[in-house]
Formats: structure tokens, C-alpha cells, sequence
């Protein structure tokens, strides 16, 4: 069959299984779209800015584990995917990102809408390729879904000239390449070290991360720590891998963290990490970090094992494969006197932290944890949340109980402000018949708020809870305690948020007394269409604990 190669790309698209793609046309793009436009098999979603495309193609990964796409221009339409690739390579979110290029015979001349895309994302994709010639268009995007999804998932950028977009070619529909992928046999005396220090232990702990939900490993990991007695945390992508309510789960890691995990690890005796990367935002200052401890290590990617945290035994495999493993090696164990360690001080944390945070008051103003906590209650943790990056951020982390796995997306290597409305897009989109709930600050929903547009074209049913304290409150709060309460260019001068969502018809309510939350967040979730609820907040509110920047987690603050 004669195609052009634009055609092969969509037909190739649909060989790998996409159902949707998120995308912007233009210029050196534009055949890819003649070809989309009477292919009923694959939804494109229109987004109002290319960052909006990669971040919902991200969103659509996370909520689904399975490549997410995105589609661009030539040039800045190229360019604005960067954000969203840095964003998907730092917090391994498979996806796959296509861009147009000027003709072949034009590169290197500084063409119109020319940009050196595959140099400029070099660095943070796992794989880049520029497609010249149609031919080549088959192989390399089946390449690229491997790339991306294998492994230690991440993003993959496939840049296409459009004269490879427009060139003839006989296309064999039957033929698709399957690439196989064997992750490295682990020798077995890794399991006999690894068992021997977790038999022997008295304190042990186990770090889990994102790779647990990655390798989809909640219920090895639930029958881990039913076996052998040993209390968990989670990093703050690792949120939803345990059931919160699991008597065995002592809270989240790292510098928001909750205190108990935080001052605990340096009197383990042993560190099980699993899917983690010893981030800094979890580890504090490495030299004081678990000093008591031996540690093991068990990651997708070798690059990490002993990158930041030297590890005595060091697993190079697949969380759900490793966990399995080593359930056939350590013995039925319980660690009471150190599980209550922890509970006694989740207490402390809990009187001088949590109460004073969620319990509802009659006077002054809400706070973000009441709002967050009473959000919890209602949806019986059962929603998709998608946050933003800054207070808003921590206090969903720390206030939401996730009862599902795959229920908590948001930015967190990079740290993207701006992410929570397209990313919250992405995932209704792969999970329609999901309560999504998008929360964010005033300071981020402003960076993409142009994607509310695709909620309206696109009749998703979306909510968006919008705390708003007006100012930038992470580094407000940052300014407060370190800078002598120089608050250089945090505080904003907002817009009518109830106005702009009526712009979009989309119903909105704004709350700014305790009285009115409960019912807001109620009229929020029965709401049969989109719904933004605005809910002032705190102007000075800040998120505790906290390790302050340079210290160890033991010296968590909790006021």
C-alpha cells in the first residue's frame, strides 16, 4: 500500500497501541495532521501550549503506565516541549515526543521555525533520532516505545523533516518490529547478603519510591512487610504504593515529610531502599544521613545504585522481580518495640503539627491542611489527585490519604510550577470514569491556566481546587525563615478566578470562610461537569516539618 510517510507515523502510532495523542499543529508538522484527520482510531487533544502537550502526555502515563504523546512543530513549538521532557526524564515518565523539522535539505541553514531539537534535548532524553527518510519512520517509532518504557522508563524525542513526512512509500501494514527487553540476571548471592542483614537486623527500615509503582509492586511490597515485621515509608512519588491505613506504614520521607520517618533513619539499623534514588530532598545532608545503617539498594538503574548513598548490597533489578526473590530468603519477623518508636512520634508531630493544622476552626482563615484533610474524608481517598509544586504540593502529600495506587501525580524531581492543570487533563483523559482532582496554588495555575480551554472543548469533567493565599508560598515561607522576612516579589496581584472559569463555562465557586469549605468541596465533587473551587487560604501559612536545606533529617523542624 502506497502512504505518505506521514501516514506510516500515524499507522505506526496505532501498531503501538496509542489511543491518544496531545498535540499543537504548525508548519513542519502539518502533514502529520492532514494524516490524523480522518483517523478515527487515535484522539488528539488540542492543547493552548506545547508545555501543556508533554505535561498531559505525562499525566496520561503516570495515571495509566503506558507511553504518553505529544506532538509539536518545528522550532518553539519544539522548544516548549523541553520543560514537560526535563520534567518526564528526571521522574521517569515514559513518553514519547514527536516533532516536525524544515526539510532535510534545509537544515544547518537557519530556516524558518529551525531548531536543533535533538541537540537541545540530548541531555534529557534516554533516546533522541532525527527521521530524514520515510522509510526509516516504522522501525525507529517501535524503537522508541521500547526505549521509552523499558527499563527505567523516560522520555524519547523523534524529530521528523517534513519532506520525510511527505515522501511516497510502499508500507506493509503487517509488519511491526517487536523489540524484546532482559533487564541483567541478578547473581543469587545478592539475595543471600541481602537476606542475611535483614534477618539479623533489629532496626530496619524499608525507603520505598516511585519504582514501586513503576514496576506495578504494591502487593509484593504489602507481602514484604507482612513477612517480615518491617515499617515503611514512602518518598513523595512512592505515594499510594502502601495503603496509608496499613499498620505497618509510618508516613512520608524528606524534607516535608512527616518527623517519626525523618528522625528514625538515623537510628536504623538497616536501610532497605527500593525504587528510590536518594534524592536530597530526601536524604538532607548525606553526611549525617543514616549513620547508623547498613543499606541495600534494589533500583531499575544501575547508575544509581552508589551514586549518592554508598550501599553494602547493591540490587540492579525490577522491584516486583527482587521483592519476590527475597521473600524466599528472609524469615517470618516482627519489630514491635521499633514500629511503636515510630508511632510514638507520629504523636508528637500530631499534637503540635497535624491537629493544629486540620481541625476546623470557627474564626480566622483556612488552611491549606483543613482543606486537603477534609478533601481526603470526602473521597475516601479514592480520587486522583494531581498537584502543583510548592506549599500546595507538600500539604497533599501530607494531608491526602492515597488508598489506590497510581493516585498521586505530581512534579517531583523538577519541581515544574505550572503542571497540575495539564497533567490533571491527562490523566481524565486515561482514566474518564476516575474522580480527578486537580489541586494548585495562585501562583502556579496562572502558568497554564490557557488549558482550561481543553477542559471546555474537550467536556472533560475535571475539578480544580485553586488555594489561594496570594501569594508565591514556598518561597515566601523560605523568605520568612531565612531571609529575614524579605519578601522580594512573592506576593501577587491576582485576577477574578471565578471570571476566567466562566470565560471557559466552567462552573466555578470561591470559599473564604470555614463554614462555607465543607459545603464548597461538596458542590466541587457532585458536580456532573468541571468545577473550580477557589478557597482562600492563610496569607502566612507554612508547611511543617521541615529539614531545612543543608541539614541532616535529624534536625527536622517542627515549628
Amino acid at each position: 500500500m502506497e502512504m505518505t510517510g506521514a501516514q506510516v507515523l500515524v499507522r505506526s502510532l496505532l501498531q503501538m497501541g496509542v489511543d491518544t495523542v496531545f498535540g499543537y499543529p504548525g508548519g513542519a508538522i502539518m502533514p502529520v495532521y492532514d494524516a490524523l484527520f480522518n483517523e478515527d482510531g487515535l484522539r488528539h487533544i488540542l492543547v493552548r501550549h506545547e508545555q501543556g502537550a508533554a505535561i498531559a502526555a505525562e499525566g496520561y502515563a503516570k495515571a495509566l503506565n503506558k507511553v504518553g504523546v505529544c506532538i509539536a512543530t518545528s522550532g518553539p513549538g519544539a522548544t516548549n516541549l523541553v520543560t514537560g521532557i526535563a520534567d518526564a526524564m528526571l521522574d521517569s515518565i515514559p513518553i514519547v515526543c514527536i516533532t516536525g523539522q524544515v526539510n532535510s535539505f534545509l537544515i544547518g541553514t537557519d530556516a524558518f521555525q529551525e531548531a536543533d531539537i535533538i541537540g537541545m534535548t540530548l541531555p534529557i532524553t534516554k533516546w533522541n533520532y532525527q527521521i530524514s527518510k520515510a522509510t526509516e519512520i516504522q522501525y525507529i517509532i517501535s524503537k522508541a516505545f521500547h526505549i521509552a518504557i523499558s527499563g527505567r522508563p523516560g522520555p524519547v524525542l523523534i524529530d521528523i523533516t517534513k519532506d520525510a513526512q511527505q515522501e511516497l512509500l510502499q508500507f506493509d501494514l503487517s509488519q511491526i518490529n517487536v523489540f524484546d527487553y532482559s533487564p541483567d540476571l541478578i547473581d543469587e548471592k545478592f539475595y543471600f547478603k541481602a537476606a542475611q542483614l535483614i534477618n539479623q537486623a533489629q532496626r530496619p527500615f524499608i525507603l520505598a519510591g516511585h519504582g514501586i509503582t513503576i514496576a506495578e509492586a504494591e502487593a509484593e511490597l504489602e507481602g514484604f512487610i507482612n513477612l517480615t515485621g518491617i515499617p515503611v515509608a514512602c518518598t513523595l512519588l512512592g505515594l499510594s504504593a502502601v495503603n496509608p491505613e496499613h499498620h505497618l506504614y509510618v508516613g512520608m520521607l524528606g524534607m516535608h515529610g512527616n518527623y517519626a520517618p525523618n528522625i528514625l533513619t538515623n537510628e536504623a539499623d538497616l536501610i532497605i531502599a527500593v525504587g528510590m534514588r536518594f534524592d536530597d530532598r530526601v536524604t538532607g545532608s548525606l553526611k549525617s544521613y543514616a549513620v547508623n545503617a547498613k543499606v541495600i539498594h534494589i533500583d531499575i538503574d544501575r547508575a544509581e545504585l552508589n551514586k549518592n548513598v554508598k550501599a553494602d548490597v547493591p540490587i540492579c533489578g525490577d522491584a516486583k522481580v527482587v521483592l519476590n526473590q527475597l521473600k524466599q530468603h528472609v524469615i517470618p519477623r516482627n519489630h514491635d518495640s521499633w514500629v511503636k518508636r515510630f508511632k510514638e512520634l507520629y504523636q508528637i508531630e500530631h499534637e503540635v503539627v497535624i491537629s493544629n493544622e486540620t481541625q476546623k476552626k470557627d474564626i480566622g482563615l483556612i488552611k491549606m491542611a483543613e482543606v486537603i484533610n477534609l478533601l481526603s474524608k470526602k473521597t475516601d481517598g479514592n480520587a486522583i489527585i494531581v498537584s502543583d509544586v510548592g506549599q500546595n504540593q507538600m500539604t497533599v502529600a501530607r494531608y491526602y490519604d492515597f488508598k489506590n495506587p497510581r493516585s498521586h501525580i505530581t512534579s517531583g524531581g523538577l519541581g515544574t510550577m505550572g503542571y497540575a492543570l495539564p497533567a490533571g487533563i491527562g490523566a481524565k483523559v486515561a482514566k474518564p470514569n476516575t474522580e480527578v482532582i486537580v489541586v494548585c496554588g495562585d501562583g502556579g495555575i496562572q502558568m497554564n491556566i490557557q488549558e482550561l480551554a481543553v477542559i471546555a472543548q474537550e467536556n472533560l469533567n475535571l475539578k480544580i481546587i485553586i488555594l489561594n493565599n496570594e501569594y508565591l508560598g514556598m518561597v515566601r515561607q523560605w523568605q520568612e525563615l531565612f531571609f529575614d522576612k524579605r519578601y522580594s516579589f512573592t506576593e501577587l496581584l491576582n485576577p477574578n478566578f471565578q471570571k476566567i472559569a466562566e470565560a471557559y463555562s466552567i462552573p466555578s465557586l470561591r470559599v473564604d470562610d470555614h463554614s462555607l469549605l465543607s459545603q464548597g468541596i461538596d458542590q466541587l465533587l457532585q458536580a456532573k461537569t468541571s468545577f473550580l473551587l477557589e478557597v482562600m487560604v492563610e496569607k502566612q501559612g507554612k508547611v511543617f516539618p521541615m529539614v531545612e536545606a543543608g541539614s541532616g533529617v535529624g534536625d527536622v523542624r517542627l515549628q
